[in-house]
């Protein structure tokens, strides 16, 4: 069972922004990444000021594997930006601990696929 469900509306704290994408992280588990495709229908002059690392904002999920927790987003035709201010990123209680004790069962399933 999904935790998160094709063209659901979920808020999440954006944690990286590079080039190509925007990485956002919903929960202790989830993250994800916005493709610079799936932020505008027009070109994306400079996605730096599309969102800030910290600020927390409106996503929509195209896509969830429950495996790797990982979350295809997109913020396209959506009111994305919160009003809110001073988001901050927080270590949850479980720290690396996910990263840990899946690491190498992460590695043996990609390993398995190739």
């Amino acid at each position: 069972m999904s935790k998160f469900y094709k063209d659901e509306i979920v808020e999440g704290c954006v944690t990286g922004v590079e080039s190509y994408g925007i990485f956002v992280t919903l929960d202790e588990y989830y993250s994800g990444l916005i493709h610079i495709s799936e932020i505008s229908d027009g070109f994306v002059r400079d996605i730096n000021k599309v969102a800030d690392i910290g600020e927390t904002i409106r996503v929509r999920v195209l896509d969830s594997d429950d495996d790797t927790f990982h979350v295809k987003l997109s913020i396209k035709n959506l009111n994305y930006r919160l009003k809110r201010k001073n988001a901050k990123i927080s270590e949850t209680e479980h720290g690396f601990e996910t990263l840990r004790n899946n690491l190498q069962k992460w590695i043996e399933q990609k390993n398995e696929k190739n």
